[in-house]
């Protein structure tokens, strides 16, 4: 007499060891999502860390060489740009309903030093793009959703005669954005734009 195999537990077995399989295989997918960073090459890290090295620079105090050692070279740092007298004056005098008495002493001292005067202009920003979601939806290019994460800094230094007269700074602390873009018939989506060029 023959003894009847136990086929049904094997194939729930098998089920659940696929069913595993999958869901391991769902999860490590996800991390191969690609990802991408904008950053300016400076020391500063965080949007703060920019603030305090900013502010500790003191108007008529802080000179030339100061900002060198600061790390505030235009000539090493990718972040800064050197505006000319002239670039000044577009920004803080043509077209100004402001008197020169209502302007920053700093300012009123760079517009009446003429060509003593320059100013650098920082301009940082560290963002981060990662997508998240469904390996899948993105990889048929069906739905791809983005996170951006990250900060910017901006700053203004006006020096005249090689110290600094002028400090001015801002920016975003805290950048959060979410992009998301749907495609309903995913890796067909572009078809449409490219069938001109066949029929051709």
């Amino acid at each position: 007499m023959k003894t009847a195999r136990p086929v049904p537990r094997l194939r729930r077995y098998a089920a659940a060891a696929a069913l595993s399989a999958l869901l391991g295989l769902a999860a490590g997918c996800q991390s191969l999502l690609p990802d991408a960073a904008t950053h300016t090459d400076v020391e500063w890290r965080s949007y703060e860390e920019a603030q305090r090295a900013i502010e500790s620079i003191e108007p008529y105090r802080t000179t030339k060489q100061d900002l060198l050692a600061m790390g505030l070279d235009p000539g090493k740092n990718a972040a800064i740009t050197i505006l000319s007298y002239s670039e000044i004056l577009q920004r803080f005098a043509a077209g100004s309903a402001l008197r020169p008495e209502d302007y920053d002493r700093g300012i009123r001292d760079c517009l009446l030093a003429g060509k003593a005067c320059v100013a650098y202009s920082l301009q940082i920003r560290r963002v981060r793009k990662e997508r998240v979601g469904n390996f899948w939806l993105d990889s048929l290019n069906f739905r791809r959703e983005t996170d951006i994460t990250g900060w910017s800094f901006n700053a203004l230094l006006i020096l005249v005669n090689d110290t600094v007269v002028f400090t001015l700074h801002g920016g975003q602390p805290r950048i959060h954005e979410q992009e998301r873009v749907r495609n309903p018939l995913g890796p067909l989506q572009g078809w449409g734009d490219q069938v001109p060029n066949f029929v051709r």
